[in-house]
């Protein structure tokens, strides 16, 4: 059985402990692969070579490093439909849309490469008499990211271009559950020209996690999963001193108005809620039917779902693949039969959905729930998949103070055709990341991404701006180049401007 290897100091390494974790094809149900699982001693030699390469690779040259990362850019353009394909065969998504995850992530790429521009400084000229004042900013050291499985290219994508163009070095520590694209994007790394040590990927679970959390060579901690492992990540790092940008869970609302055009709002709603399976952080999992817009919008939208083609990732035709693993998908089922005994009504129930030749695949069905209220399990807990709770409302006021309520604030959105509707909305909204009559409102690269409340903890979000701000800090310089005739006694008060 093919073994998923870390890559340590630029190249292939087995390390230290024998711990191995099944990778599963989520379309058979089969085992497909192994990966090695990191001790502390195997986490620590990724660390010490992306230390021992900061000290060179810190110094390098804008120039060097642009020159590094467009190469990277290209190889990474040229080999989309490999990546896509490894991120289809172990997560479960249809290639079309692993395609679009490959390119999202190659737009941070894209956005990296302006670092030259991205980290120039401030100067102000005489502030005082014969005195200059001036900034840059600076590389942190070795950074480490901790990924999840719904996107193993994009979102890493979101971390290490950024951090590495900055000067910094960086381990990477992906999900198990499907390793093979950090594997991949290594060597294109590798091949466009990085020095080794410079980026490493360490397989692992919490044993890993933990080692670099703990390491006293890590300087800063990127993060993306579930709420509850965003916090303890947060915890735990900062309280090693680290800097940390930890980003949790979600729970997504689309609020449609009677004045939407339900077609195209349907439309939408399904694509947005039942995409990747609906494992993504970004997915729409409740939409809040607002007045009269209730019964139309549930026909339709249960209308839609059962007609979603589902299927293995590799079939041209799907349009949903499968859960990642059997036990997402028992967890995905328990929650669809608790909304039901719960008092919701199951409009279109995705149990039981069987794809003819893959009957040990990890498959739910579209899933739309009705006349869900907010102290059911299914709208209170992040589900990660393909189910779309409706949930009513009066109107507009009372979907807001509806998502204010929930705990969650990383994406929301809106249908409509009022603008003072939707200036309402983006204005009363506590959540980070606004849609209007778009579903899934992911920022591109030139933006940040993040949410508010429990979707993040630290105060950065990721790549953009706030990702270079992230990963490098500033100095302040103040300068005086005294003609030595000229020049006058120290004084003993606090300094002033002259």
């Amino acid at each position: 059985m093919r073994t998923v290897t870390h890559w340590i100091g630029g190249k292939p390494a087995t390390g230290e402990s024998t711990r191995t974790g099944p990778v599963w094809n989520p379309a058979t149900g089969e085992q497909q692969a192994e990966v090695m699982l990191a001790s502390r001693a195997d986490v620590d030699a990724a660390v010490q070579a992306a230390a021992a390469a900061f000290q060179t690779w810190s110094q390098s040259s804008l120039s060097n490093r642009t020159k590094i990362l467009f190469n990277f850019r290209e190889l990474v353009n040229a080999r989309i439909q490999d990546l896509a394909e490894i991120i289809s065969d172990e997560h479960g998504k249809v290639v079309s849309d692993a395609r679009g995850e490959v390119q999202r992530g190659l737009e941070v790429i894209e956005f990296a490469c302006g670092i030259p521009t991205l980290l120039k400084g401030e100067y102000s000229d005489q502030v005082s008499t014969g005195v200059d004042l001036f900034s840059f900013r600076q590389p942190l050291g070795v950074c480490a990211g901790i990924t999840p499985f719904n996107f193993p290219a994009m979102v890493p994508m979101w971390m290490h271009p950024v951090a590495i163009a900055c000067g910094n070095t960086f381990v990477l520590k992906p999900s198990e559950r499907d390793p093979s694209a950090s594997q991949l994007v290594a060597e294109l790394w590798a091949e466009a020209g990085l020095p080794d040590g410079v980026f490493n990927v360490v397989h692992g679970d919490k044993e890993a996690v933990d080692a670099l959390l703990d390491h006293p060579d890590v300087a800063a901690v990127s993060f993306v999963g579930s709420t509850p492992i965003a916090k303890y990540i947060h915890e735990r790092g900062t309280a090693n001193g680290k800097r940390v940008q930890a980003l949790g869970g979600a729970k997504n609302h689309a609020v449609v108005l009677p004045d939407a055009p339900i077609d195209y709002a349907s439309d939408h709603l399904v694509a947005a809620a039942f995409g990747s399976a609906g494992e993504r952080c970004m997915a729409i999992s409740a939409t809040v039917a607002v007045g009269g817009a209730a019964d139309e919008l549930v026909a339709a939208v249960s209308e839609k779902a059962r007609a979603v083609k589902v299927g293995p990732g590799r079939e041209p035709d799907s349009e949903m693949g499968p859960v990642v693993t059997a036990a997402a998908k028992e967890r995905i089922v328990g929650l669809i039969g608790s909304g039901a005994e719960q008092g919701a009504e199951l409009a279109v129930d995705g149990r039981g959905l069987t794809v003819p030749g893959h009957e040990n695949g990890f498959f739910v069905g579209p899933t739309v729930i009705d006349r869900v209220q907010p102290a059911m399990d299914v709208y209170r807990e992040e589900i990660f998949g393909p189910v779309l709770s409706v949930v009513r409302a009066d109107d507009v006021d009372a979907a807001i103070a509806l998502i204010n309520s929930n705990p969650y604030g990383n994406g929301t959105a809106i249908f409509t055709s009022s603008g003072e509707a939707a200036r309402r909305f983006q204005r009363g909204v506590n959540v980070g990341m606004i849609g209007i009559n778009v579903p899934i409102p992911v920022p591109m690269a030139y933006y940040s991404f993040g949410g508010w409340k429990d979707s993040l903890f630290g105060d950065k979000h990721i790549h953009g701006p706030e990702g270079v701000s992230f990963y490098t800090r500033a100095k302040v310089v103040t300068s005086r180049w005294p003609h030595v005739e000229h020049a006058t006694g120290a004084s003993y008060h606090f300094p002033t401007a002259t």
